[in-house]
């Protein structure tokens, strides 16, 4: 086995390991398989030692662990710092972290202090190669993204870059399922962080429920401005509570004001892997695609024959969705 390990940094959401934090150890196992290396992580907070077996049921061999209750809650220095530590000690040669709050806090600081490269909002990452001016890096992190506003879809490398770094978008990569014979070695460290550390203190943490659960949704409906007039809006809110999904939507749509951010789908929205998803009067640019090209089934409704949407639809239905959603919800109901 190669040195080549990929470590993955852990966060936590109501004291559970977030998902974001699974679908990159799965994601992780991945890399390392096509490195010939191994799967680690760092996990820092209090009291969260019982926790991290569910690592190793995803392919995590083995966890730094640091514990400290002045950790308990995320604050960005000393989890940075902690970070840098590892890094340091263990020399991974990739490290990622979820495009989350914390993880697009603490990467860059972590990024900075190592002087090595760090590529964010990733949707893909693959193991490659790269020619630069005659010379080959074999086995280096392909980093791929949307960019120029989610025009292209861009490959980013960092070959002379030792980690090399990423975060990556919470829903992009699947949870495999957990393999309960796997275990992992959890190495219980000690920080060096000292009391001028802890500069800033967390007295209350105040959490807001998602109006929507878009990413648990087995079927998701979502409305574009080609839904954007009432009766339309209307319809496709039928239709998501006749099949019993939720109601997602497109960035144009959101900024609009018609539903809340939690409803959006696409490259700054959510990231959806429904068992249905079902576009209505959505034109299907590149930063819609990236957060819903993964559904099992997806149908296209647009009164536009050459919408974007119909490249990647499995169905597709040319016409105004006023005739067609209607026509669809009288043919679900006569299902019943």
């Amino acid at each position: 086995m190669s040195d080549k390990n990929v470590m993955v940094f852990i966060e936590y959401n109501n004291g559970k390991i977030a998902d974001v934090s699974l679908e990159l150890i799965c994601e992780a196992k991945k890399l390392a398989s096509k490195l010939g290396s191994a799967v680690t992580a760092v996990a820092i907070g209090d009291k969260i030692a019982t926790s991290l077996p569910l690592l190793g049921y995803h392919g995590c061999s083995k966890v730094f662990l640091y514990e400290d209750k002045r950790l308990a809650n995320f604050t960005s220095v000393p989890y940075a710092k902690i970070v840098v530590e590892t890094i340091k000690k263990y020399n991974p040669y990739i490290v990622l972290f979820g495009a989350t709050t914390n993880g697009r806090d603490v990467a860059p600081r972590v990024a900075s202090e190592l002087k090595c490269g760090l590529t964010a909002d990733c949707t893909d990452l693959q193991i490659g190669e790269h020619d630069i001016k005659d010379k080959v890096y074999k086995d280096i992190l392909l980093q791929i993204r949307p960019a120029f506003g989610g025009n292209i879809i861009a490959t980013i490398v960092s070959p002379e870059s030792i980690p090399s770094m990423a975060t990556v978008r919470e829903g992009v990569m699947k949870i495999s399922p957990p393999n309960m014979e796997l275990t992992i070695e959890i190495v219980k460290e000690e920080h060096q962080l000292s009391a001028d550390d802890f500069m800033s203190e967390v007295l209350e943490i105040v959490r807001k429920e998602r109006s929507v659960n878009l990413k648990g949704a087995a079927i998701v409906v979502s409305a574009g401005m080609g839904a954007a007039d009432e009766d339309s809006f209307a319809l496709v809110k039928e239709l998501a509570k006749t099949v019993g999904g939720v109601v997602g939507a497109s960035r144009p749509f959101v900024d609009s004001g018609r539903l809340e951010r939690d409803h959006q789908v696409g490259q700054t929205g959510t990231t959806v892997r429904p068992n249905l998803y079902i576009a209505c009067g959505i034109s299907g640019q590149i930063q819609h695609r990236a957060g819903m090209a993964e559904s099992k089934r997806i149908i296209a409704i647009n009164s536009d024959p050459n919408a974007p949407i119909f490249g990647i639809a499995h169905y597709g239905i040319v016409g105004d969705i006023k005739e067609i959603i209607p026509r669809m919800i009288k043919a679900y109901k006569n299902k019943l």
